[in-house]
């Protein structure tokens, strides 16, 4: 075990005051596996995400948001809970550091005692919906419309595949409560070429429903956690072989042109001031399937399933026009689970007071250019492997040599 490191990190910078708003819309662009250095805002030099970098000129950039744990699963619980996962039930005890997560084998999921954001956002009118990938529990018991929202379409698991259907079938995609098709049977995925329309579908989801509650007149929470970067990495026809980063590129280029339509959509039915817009990534970019099906995080050391900053580190843009001051720039610390809090804000509503919250009201720091003192905390299942306060991260557990431990079992999810 290595003794305690610390590292300076960054210099802060803040924002003047914007107005505040009425509660808005809220939609949440959760990515999988994407990585810190994936966006032209963020250095990419391949200037290949204008509709992102352009988000971020209109919004505000944060170069300090973090997950709370560098896996699919344990994030998205964290995200939707406002709580690490070693309280909100993602974690795990049957190995040093080993992660959790909830693949098709495994029978468990989120806890019925956690509350979920869409279930408290009820309270004030909100209708939900999640568009994309849950991974957190595939039984019924677990469904997302179990746990608040209103409608789903999407998958339990990634896009795993193909299986033989005799040990394993292939995972299922849902609307609402009905299985309408499964991966690479109905809903096709050419492992050879990359070719697949799964981003299409799921944007041409959000368009509808934006349209569908514009109309209404209902506010809405529009959870979109699509995971075309997630290995096996896919993009549409139009997009393959368009970027010069192979396969991944041409996957992130169409949630590029994904995210752009959606934002232009908002503009066009003239919601997009009072629709609270906010993108990043569950962890860091997957390393170990790059270059081919991995991204890239910068200059940040290591990658998912690690608490380098790598793997815990994400892009992250606000986007609320005519409320936050367009080309911000934000040191503030923020985490994923900051997104449950701060969306509560937005509703109006206060965070429940009989379990510990350990996400932030980060409104001050998007609306005023306020700098909130919180510690960061990187966890791997229920260790801590690491801290950091302001400048400095004290790192208590790291890899001496990061394969030859892997290779024993040491630090494997």
């Amino acid at each position: 075990m290595a003794r305690a490191v610390l590292v300076p990190l960054c210099l802060c910078w803040a924002l003047g005051p914007a107005a505040a708003s009425a509660p808005p819309n809220i939609l949440l662009l959760l990515m999988d596996d994407m990585g810190w250095g994936d966006l032209g805002a963020f250095g990419e030099p391949s200037k290949e995400t204008p509709n992102l970098d352009q988000m971020a000129s209109e919004g505000m950039l944060f170069l300090d948001f973090y997950t709370a744990n560098p896996l699919c699963s344990p994030s998205r619980a964290a995200l939707l809970t406002g709580r690490l996962p070693v309280r909100n039930g993602f974690y795990t005890t049957n190995a040093h550091a080993r992660n959790a997560y909830t693949p098709q084998d495994i029978v468990g999921g989120i806890p019925d005692s956690e509350l979920l954001l869409p279930e408290l956002l009820k309270k004030a009118g909100y209708i939900n919906k999640i568009i994309g990938k849950w991974h957190l529990g595939h039984r019924p018991q677990f469904h997302p419309l179990k746990h608040g929202f209103d409608e789903w379409f999407g998958s339990p698991n990634c896009h795993f595949g193909p299986f033989d259907n005799r040990a394993l079938p292939n995972i299922p995609v849902y609307r609402d409560w009905e299985m309408i098709g499964r991966y690479y049977e109905d809903f096709k995925i050419d492992l050879k070429t990359g070719e697949a329309n799964l981003t299409q579908i799921y944007l041409q989801e959000a368009l509808n429903f934006i349209s569908k509650q514009q109309a209404s007149q209902q506010p809405f929470f529009l959870y979109w956690a699509i995971d075309a970067t997630h290995a096996p990495v896919y993009a549409s026809k139009h997009f393959l072989g368009t970027s010069q980063r192979g396969l991944y590129g041409d996957a992130v280029r169409e949630i590029d042109d994904s995210v752009g339509k959606i934002l232009k959509h908002l503009q066009k039915l003239g919601i997009s001031e009072n629709t609270f817009v906010f993108f990043t990534s569950d962890n860091g970019a997957a390393l170990i399937s790059a270059p081919k099906q991995g991204g890239s995080n910068g200059r940040f050391l290591c990658g998912k399933q690690t608490t380098f900053e790598g793997g815990m580190r994400e892009p992250a843009i606000a986007w609320w026009p005519g409320h936050i001051p367009a080309g911000g720039v934000s040191h503030q610390l923020g985490n994923v689970m900051d997104l449950f809090t701060t969306s509560l804000s937005l509703a109006g509503l206060q965070p429940p007071s009989d379990r510990q919250i350990d996400g932030i009201d980060l409104l001050p720091a998007i609306l005023q250019g306020k700098l909130i003192d919180r510690p960061i905390f990187y966890y791997r299942g229920n260790e801590m492997m690491a801290v950091r306060v302001g400048l400095y991260k004290a790192h208590y557990w790291t890899w001496s040599n990061s394969w030859e431990e892997y290779s024993k079992g040491k630090g494997k999810l």
